[in-house]
């Protein structure tokens, strides 16, 4: 063989090593978001999609994937099945990866994420019509006493309406009904379909004088509504924080998680996104991969006590 054929072939091997591991990210990226388009997890995952696609000149979007709130989280399923490569990232509440091994979804159980890290501490809050015959949490306990209250959630094994209903054990009362919806909004409490409704700040923002938050679930009061409780006030034994976070395959590469997580850290913590934070309520900031380890630890205890007190 020639020194030039060698030379060729040398050179072969070399494009073909060089392909096989290309730097990430290669190819269009996605970041899948569980829930129907508009609130605050789904605002902030397209700014990362936007800065992710600046940096690294490559596509990236946020791909919705409604229709789970209780499970079984079609858009987390579609992260466990992907491949571990960083191409397909997930925008997730707290329940997936802590409900989502324990309501019975193969594909979640045991967990098979990671987080990169959390971003959001959602304005969560326990709202109803101003016209409802209680105009707080007191008032509400004691009308639940004796008439039937129905409550909307966004699933009923999901965190914030587990909190919701172990408040209201908690309080003397029970709701005579609950029922689960892709959205909570405004149209929710006018049509009537239920009384109380277990959602975002950011969704009644645009009815809010028309309103009362009754409480808010959390670890410090919203400062839109500055004088509603939080939960934690009016139940101690009940603290839990309503997060979001990304989160990819246990099995994705340290470079490639290090990647994400830059973009997020730079887009959390940019003025545009404090001053959204300012807008709608909800902390915003970011908490990288090993605290992020140690919240959902905390947030698995507190979710048990939640257990407790609806006789789990």
């Amino acid at each position: 063989m020639t020194v030039s054929k060698i030379t060729k072939l040398a050179l072969a091997f070399t494009l073909a090593a060089t392909a096989a591991v290309a730097e990430y990210p290669e190819k269009p990226v996605s970041f899948v978001v569980p829930w129907p388009p508009g609130d605050l997890e789904d605002v902030l995952t397209r700014m990362i999609a936007d800065e992710f696609q600046a940096t690294y000149g490559v596509p990236a979007a946020v791909v919705n994937k409604p229709g789970g709130g209780g499970g079984p989280f079609p858009g987390a399923v579609e992260v466990a099945n992907a491949p571990a490569d960083g191409y397909t990232v997930g925008s997730f509440v707290i329940g997936v990866p802590i409900t989502g091994p324990k309501i019975g979804i193969p594909e979640l159980s045991p967990n098979p994420f990671d987080p990169i890290g959390i971003f959001l501490t959602y304005p969560f809050v326990i709202a109803a019509s101003k016209s409802a015959p209680y105009q707080n949490w007191a008032e509400l306990a004691a009308h639940g006493k004796d008439n039937d209250i129905a409550l909307g959630h966004f699933g009923a094994p999901l965190p914030p309406t587990r909190v919701t209903m172990a408040a209201a054990i908690a309080s003397g009362f029970d709701f005579a009904s609950e029922a689960a919806f892709d959205a909570l909004d405004c149209n929710t409490l006018a049509s009537g379909d239920v009384d109380v409704i277990n959602t975002t700040l950011q969704l009644i923002l645009p009815c809010l004088d028309d309103v009362n938050v009754l409480a808010s679930i959390g670890g410090e009061r919203i400062s839109l509504v500055p004088d509603t409780p939080t939960v934690t006030e009016l139940v101690p034994e009940l603290p839990l924080f309503l997060w979001n976070g990304l989160f990819v395959h246990k099995d994705t590469p340290a470079d490639v998680r290090e990647k994400i997580a830059v973009v997020a850290e730079k887009v959390v913590t940019s003025d545009k996104a404090q001053q959204l934070a300012k807008e709608t309520g909800a902390l915003i900031y970011w908490q990288d991969a090993a605290a992020s380890e140690a919240q959902i630890s905390g947030d698995e205890a507190s979710v048990a006590k939640i257990g407790e007190i609806l006789g789990d």
